[in-house]
């Protein structure tokens, strides 16, 4: 499993925080049950325009699909954990905006073509009326929530709009290009321009009463404050210093009637960091609080490239001045856990992820006592890891005897090895595999057409011009065929048989449109080709599987070995106790025969 880079993930949690969205660059959408920690829906598919079932197959499939950023807004209140009072809004790299009613699994609009080159952000107030959405156009667009619809755009920059920001009452609108600058919703006229950012903005909020925007940029370790006022001043007013940049931001207003502020980011490396002041000179002068997280005690911290991270957080109040709540997502992406976690403000916070769940069922003994027995903790599989995967079904007996056991597995494995031959004849009978005698005469053809030219061997595309061009055209159709016939037996890998067939057909085009045998070779080279290229992306989602497969058995036996070590140095200490025990029964012995 290789790691994923933080930066590329989106995630985005429901108004009630109980699921989370989350996608990875695969063009894939997770939604995660924050409370059972289990996968409840996977979207793995976008559909075209004019349908509307979200899980019909599209032709490019999901990893054609380029996500950019996704926010999931709340339209009406309504019972909690209800899926239908929500949108997830989806923004692509092609330019289009997506409203996904998760609940129904549909979806229910979409604005194609909304920001030619692509949308950048997305953002909403609190009662998810409407969808504002920017792109690289430098555009900001006005969406209806339920049906799409445009309700009004304008030009925000004439540059690409990196990151955007709705106050949560809807009235002001915050934009990054080459500038900050704030916008007055209802007229859309520029009220006030920051400036102090010389990369892209990669992430900014407002507070709760809008008085301030917090934004953080790519390669900045610290997040700045702009007060909001109208003024002409382009300064921050706070600036908050991080170990590294900042790809998410949250902030919430506390203290008497608000006017303190509490800021929470989350950095690149996966680290947390709280803030807190009852204003902002208090928050100028706070210290840091870091919320960390590291694996359970006997597993490695590097799980085959990945590292355990906080990638999603959410402030959700302070039940005391210095003490703040809030809802996390850490570990691995692959399986996350959910934690709601009280901080107090000064003292670092350092959670422990479990590798427990992933990928496949891990028995692990563990001896805790002296003389008990082993207790077997078993890791079931569910579909929030298995990625399509079968459980395998346990063998039973209809009957208890042992002989009849013996004699009924010897008769299976004889069956099996019979099955075994049979299924090769059939694949030789129907060309797939080739047999020997085909074998040796194809490579003895192929070495007498080249003239002792390696086959195998990387040959300069000069060389093979030069052998080719100087072939007599019976002699090079004759050489595709042996090609052809060795590609589809699988005899030859294709890395070296595809440049001699490209080649054969630059030279040798004519000959082998005008032939109507070499016609027909060249239809099946084509089809053979189509065939083999339709598979790929299987068997490379295949060959990722596999490794990751090995990777945890690979694991399960070096933990399965070190614990087989400890039971053994145990088995010692206990001989050992022996001894002792028998040399002070030897010494008590010889005592009371003194005595006598």
């Amino acid at each position: 499993m290789e790691a994923t880079n933080i930066r590329d993930v989106l995630t985005s949690f429901s108004p009630s925080l109980d699921f989370l969205a989350v996608s990875s660059g695969d063009g894939r959408i997770k939604i995660w049950d924050t409370i059972k920690g289990q996968v409840q829906t996977d979207f793995a598919n976008i559909v075209s325009t004019d349908e509307t079932d979200f899980f019909a197959k599209p032709e490019g499939g999901h990893l054609s699909v380029d996500y950019t950023c996704m926010k999931w807004l709340s339209l009406e209140k309504k019972k909690k954990r209800k899926l239908r009072s929500s949108l997830l809004i989806l923004g692509t790299g092609g330019g289009d905006v997506l409203g996904l009613d998760v609940s129904a699994g549909q979806l229910k609009w979409r604005v194609s073509d909304c920001h030619p080159g692509g949308v950048t952000a997305i953002s909403s107030p609190a009662n998810g009326s409407c969808v504002y959405t920017a792109g690289a156009d430098g555009m900001v667009c006005e969406l209806e929530s339920m049906t799409g619809n445009l309700l009004g755009k304008f030009r925000a920059s004439t540059k690409t709009i990196s990151s955007m920001s709705v106050s949560s009452d809807g009235k002001l609108l915050a934009t990054a290009a080459a500038q900050l600058k704030i916008f007055n919703c209802s007229d859309r006229k520029k009220m006030q321009k920051f400036s102090g950012h010389p990369g892209d903005v990669r992430c900014m909020t407002f507070s709760d009463d809008g008085k301030y925007v917090l934004s953080s940029a790519v390669g900045e370790r610290y997040v700045a404050v702009w007060e909001v006022d109208g003024s002409k001043k382009k300064s921050a007013c706070c600036v908050l210093a991080m170990d590294h940049p900042a790809i998410f931001i949250d902030s919430k207003s506390i203290g008497v009637g608000n006017a303190g502020l509490s800021v929470l980011s989350i950095s690149e490396m996966g680290v947390c960091y709280l803030w807190s002041g009852n204003d902002i000179e208090e928050l100028r002068n706070s210290k840091s609080t870091k919320v960390t997280v590291s694996v359970e005690d006997g597993l490695s911290k590097n799980y085959k490239g990945a590292v355990p991270t906080i990638f999603s957080a959410k402030l959700q109040s302070f039940s005391k001045p210095v003490t703040g709540n809030v809802f996390l997502a850490h570990g691995l992406l692959i399986k996350p856990s959910f934690e709601k976690i009280s901080i107090e403000c000064g003292t670092d916070v350092k959670l422990t992820s479990s590798m427990d769940g992933i990928l496949l069922p891990m028995t692990q003994s563990r001896k805790s006592k002296k003389g008990s027995e082993n207790q077997k903790n078993i890791t079931a599989l569910d579909r929030a890891n298995t990625e399509g995967a079968l459980l395998p079904v346990p063998s039973t007996y209809n009957v208890v005897d042992t002989d009849s056991r013996t004699i009924s597995s010897t008769k299976d494995d004889a069956e099996a090895d019979e099955m075994i031959i049979c299924l090769e004849d059939r694949l030789r009978g129907e060309g797939i595999l080739s047999s020997d005698k085909d074998l040796t005469s194809n490579r003895n053809l192929l070495s007498k057409l080249l003239k002792g030219v390696n086959l195998e061997a990387f040959v300069p595309q000069r060389q093979m011009r030069a052998a080719v061009s100087s072939m007599p055209q019976d002699d090079a159709y004759t050489l595709l065929k042996a090609l052809w016939a060795m590609w589809q037996s699988r005899s030859m890998n294709g890395q070296y048989i595809l440049p001699w067939v490209c080649c054969i057909l630059a030279h040798h085009n004519n000959y082998l449109r005008s032939e109507e045998l070499a016609s027909e070779l060249r239809d099946s080279l084509c089809e053979l080709t189509k065939s083999k290229g339709e598979v790929t992306q299987s068997l490379q989602q295949l060959s990722g599987r596999l490794q990751l497969l090995t990777a945890q058995i690979n694991k399960a036996a070096d933990k399965s070995q070190s614990l087989k070590q400890e039971e053994d140095s145990e088995v010692e200490d206990d001989d050992e106790d022996d001894v002792l025990y028998d040399d002070e029964d030897d010494s008590s012995d010889n005592a009371s025969d003194e005595d006598k």
